[in-house]
């Protein structure tokens, strides 16, 4: 089977912060079958959308079986909900998001370069150009090849 890399972003703001990002990265090795590929340094973040505690925030990059975007989703919602995590996407009367505090938030930024537009997944994640915590810890370990694929997020 060939391989894709699929690069996420993991973000807690509950609890030992540190412990859950590494707990949520051994998770996902576990569920990938692989250790991951490269890691960003950590970043401390406000909360964006609502008042919490500051978020720790990461990029990592696995090459992983490309079994399927979904079945990557289904792994990662798993791994969430093992870890505590218990809310549902919850959308204001105007159709925006409404964010809460979290244990852990494993989101899939890229699948390879395909880009996919589902009601389950958007790929490349949305918003992720201008969201800073996001892009500092993923430009660090962003390819090239990726780079190139998505000039739009990158040369921002």
């Amino acid at each position: 089977m060939p391989l894709v890399n699929v690069y996420f972003s993991l973000g807690s703001n509950l609890g030992d912060r540190e412990r859950n990002i590494s707990e949520a990265l051994h998770l996902m090795d576990e569920a990938f079958g692989v250790h991951y590929s490269s890691l960003s340094k950590t970043i401390e973040t406000e909360p964006m959308g609502f008042v919490g505690d500051p978020f720790l925030n990461a990029a990592v990059l696995y090459r992983i079986p490309a079994e399927s975007p979904l079945w990557t989703l289904y792994q990662v919602k798993s791994i969430e909900r093992e870890m505590g995590r218990t809310d549902s996407p919850e959308y204001d009367a105007k159709g925006n998001r409404v964010y809460y505090s979290r244990i852990i938030d494993i989101d899939i930024l890229f699948y390879g370069k395909e880009i996919i537009d589902t009601p389950e997944l958007t790929i490349p994640h949305k918003g992720i150009a201008e969201r800073p915590f996001v892009m500092i810890p993923l430009r660090e370990i962003a390819r090239p090849s990726l780079k190139k694929a998505f000039p739009e997020i990158f040369n921002r």
